[in-house]
């Protein structure tokens, strides 16, 4: 017998742990009150905004969904044909497996620029305030380098408002103001070294789905009921409640995909509020051209 070689084990661990980390250094998540300023995302300096569609809590894993970028998504093409059922309980599973809107942002958090860029990923109510803001005339193009405005994002816990999912407030500082000064050469260097997001969420194969989905609908019940849809506080949560029958009528649902057209999912389409970033001051020009 072959005995189990620890140290790859101990390599395995190591490097699972350092892509956590990879990631998470990367996120920032509000908690109190905090100021910040959104900055232009280098790999599309028209709309700083990046829409991800996830599938959450399957198997105990969260996985981007094709359909952000207008791919077959099995898992879309099983929740429409679970929803044309007309039964309850095909269309709770179809909500629970179904991707959900999330929407990420570039930022710099006021009194920790040494930090760099950090990515902000908000819920629709949050997105949709921001855009608010942008839409507004007093504010306009609040990303812009040299003439935007910082942003104060108040968060209160569960614990600290009482309500289930917390409480945030969003507003724009009035006074137009730089992102960072031209002497600041560590900020600009982030700015200019900003990540893929997709590197740290990447995309995953349709088969690769298929087999997920497979496996997620095989698990006992009491298994399917007790993974939670969302893992964060500003995510609407959805009461999901997996039956047998309907596991049963989910599997008859599946067919031969090379008999019949998948079906079209949901393309992300910048939105028509959000100004383009073109105004960027003479002294940042340099930033985005930069081999």
């Amino acid at each position: 017998m072959c005995a189990l070689d620890l140290n790859k084990i101990k390599n395995r661990l190591d490097s699972l742990k350092t892509k956590g980390n990879a990631a998470s250094k990367h996120m920032w998540k509000p908690k109190g009150k905090t100021t910040i300023r959104i900055l232009p995302y280098k790999h599309n300096t028209e709309n700083p905004f990046i829409e991800l569609y996830f599938h959450y809590g399957i198997n105990n894993k969260t996985y981007l969904s094709p359909s952000t970028f207008g791919r077959p998504d099995p898992m879309v093409e099983m929740a429409n044909k679970l929803k044309k059922t007309g039964e309850k309980e095909d269309w709770l599973y179809a909500r629970k497996i179904e991707p959900k809107l999330r929407t990420y942002v570039p930022i710099l958090v006021r009194g920790s620029e040494s930090e760099g860029v950090k990515f902000w990923g908000m819920g629709k109510q949050a997105y949709e305030e921001i855009l608010g803001i942008i839409s507004d005339t007093d504010y306009g193009d609040i990303t812009d380098l040299s003439t935007g405005n910082d942003i104060i994002v108040d968060y209160k816990s569960p614990q600290e408002c009482g309500k289930q999912y917390g409480d945030m407030s969003i507003r724009p500082r009035p006074v137009k103001s730089k992102a960072f000064e031209s002497t600041n050469t560590a900020v600009k260097e982030s700015i200019k070294n900003m990540i893929d997001l997709l590197t740290v969420y990447p995309e995953p194969t349709y088969d690769e789905l298929v087999k997920a989905m497979d496996e997620h609908m095989n698990q006992p019940q009491e298994n399917l009921e007790s993974v939670p849809p969302e893992t964060d506080e500003e995510v609407q949560n959805t009461q999901v409640s997996p039956i047998t029958a309907a596991k049963a009528r989910a599997a008859s649902a599946k067919t031969d995909h090379s008999d019949e057209p998948r079906t079209s999912s949901a393309t992300i389409e910048a939105s028509k509020n959000v100004p383009s970033t073109k105004s960027i001051g003479d002294e940042f020009d340099d930033i985005f051209n930069q081999p």
